[in-house]
């Protein structure tokens, strides 16, 4: 059992509907095999449980475990490549990086490197864009268990418009996705889902194999990408003429449900938005992401006003990195110039699209996403070094949003000095 003595931040109540910040500068959250079983003054929790250990932590900041709702785990090593839109993109830098997972041994690399970028960002749950090879996505779930996180993942699934290398047969993909179903949902802290790269790479036979794996294994979910590219839109309503829309090729498929999240979703109809609320469909929204390859501005506003569920993603690699603290910063950037008139967003809102929204999206609010009792300890412990700006930034801030505005702002993860998952270390 332990005593954690902090300063802690979280948004138990969303923001976007009238929630605060809930901050306190000296909580003791008693945790006990992983859960939270106090939230309490320190006095009181010494009193209670004398034999705790106690993890004093005033130093700096706790927040919730940070929560990806998409960053695709073959592009580790595509981080940086600037200057290209997003289908160039993919033809020059992340395609021919994705079909090198098809080495074991690379694929066994990256999975490594990724978790640690995971980590050392502060990330505790995380819906992940898969490798096209199932050999690559078992190294994946294999490792993903070991450290521990709550991780979301699957085979991802092209049969036309990409390299030879990473297209399947639409057999092929059922059997390979069912084995790694049986083999991993469910393990642990790991679950599947069904992983069409996009509609522009996904044929309807395809794309409906996949809504039969949903139909067959109750409880997996649905990730893909939408509406983030006008080239890419305009190709995807070409291949499907009979659709209603992009969303509507997920949706005649079986793929659309409240256990999908759809990546970006910059371009969206009044049409599709409607139909992602009515179903409760999410949109992971991926600020840097969409800067980089200039997709446009994220409407925020009109997600949040049609119902639709909304976190964040690193989208890594065409986001700039692992740290939800950047792409915090950058929504409020993007937010703050959209020209058609974006929405206004405080420190709380950022620290809610990264955690308290990104487990409902993932369904895990259950268990995480604040650090409420009878919540699971992932928690990130914040405490940059002294005299660093972002150290003098919190000893002068005006207020406790202030603070948090400046951890979004100026931090890092190199600023994150410990991460708990179901109150295990998996940083520092």
């Amino acid at each position: 059992m332990f005593i954690y003595r902090a300063r802690v931040f979280d948004t138990p109540r969303d923001p976007f509907t009238g929630g605060a910040l809930r901050s306190e500068s000296d909580v003791a959250l008693v945790v006990d095999d992983g859960l939270i079983i106090a939230r309490t003054d320190y006095a009181s929790a010494a009193a209670q449980h004398p034999d705790a250990e106690v993890v004093d932590l005033r130093a700096g900041v706790l927040i919730p475990g940070l929560i990806d709702t998409h960053v695709h785990y073959p592009q580790i090593r595509a981080i940086g490549y600037l200057g290209k839109p997003l289908l160039d993109w993919l033809d020059h830098c992340a395609l021919p990086e994705e079909a090198k997972l098809g080495d074991e041994a690379y694929a066994q690399a990256l999975a490594g490197e990724f978790l640690t970028g995971l980590t050392s960002a502060g990330t505790t749950s995380a819906m992940v864009f898969g490798s096209h090879f199932a050999s690559a996505m078992d190294t994946f779930f294999s490792q993903a268990a070991e450290v521990g996180l709550r991780i979301t993942s699957g085979l991802v699934t092209s049969d036309r418009i990409l390299p030879e290398p990473l297209l399947t047969s639409v057999e092929r993909s059922v059997s390979q996705s069912q084995d790694l179903i049986d083999r991993w949902h469910g393990v642990g802290r790991l679950r599947y889902a069904v992983t069409p790269r996009f509609s522009f790479s996904a044929g309807q036979e395809l794309l409906a194999a996949g809504g039969q794996l949903v139909a067959d294994n109750p409880g997996i979910w649905v990730t893909s990408h939408l509406n983030e590219n006008r080239d890419e839109i305009a190709g995807v309503a070409d291949m499907f003429p009979e659709a209603l829309d992009y969303l509507d090729t997920y949706d005649r498929a079986g793929l659309l449900n409240r256990q999908t999240i759809l990546a970006h979703n910059v371009h969206p109809s009044d049409r599709e938005l409607a139909r992602m609320a009515e179903v409760g469909a999410a949109s992971a929204h991926c600020p840097t992401s969409n800067s980089n390859l200039a997709s446009g501005f994220f409407p925020l506003r009109r997600h949040i006003e049609a119902g639709v569920r909304v976190a964040l993603g690193s989208d890594v690699g065409a986001g700039t990195g692992f740290s939800l603290l950047k792409e915090g910063v950058q929504a409020y950037f993007m937010q703050q110039l959209d020209p058609s008139g974006g929405l206004p967003l405080s420190s709380a809102h950022l620290l809610h699209l990264a955690t308290t929204a990104g487990a409902e999206a993932l369904e895990l609010s259950d268990d995480v996403g604040d650090l409420s009792v009878g919540k699971r300890f992932d928690a990130a412990y914040i405490q940059p070094t002294a005299g660093q700006p972002l150290s003098v930034g919190l000893e002068h801030a005006s207020s406790d949003d202030d603070a948090l505005a400046k951890i979004f702002a100026m931090g890092t993860p190199a600023d994150i000095a410990r991460v708990w998952v179901d109150g295990e270390l998996v940083k520092g």
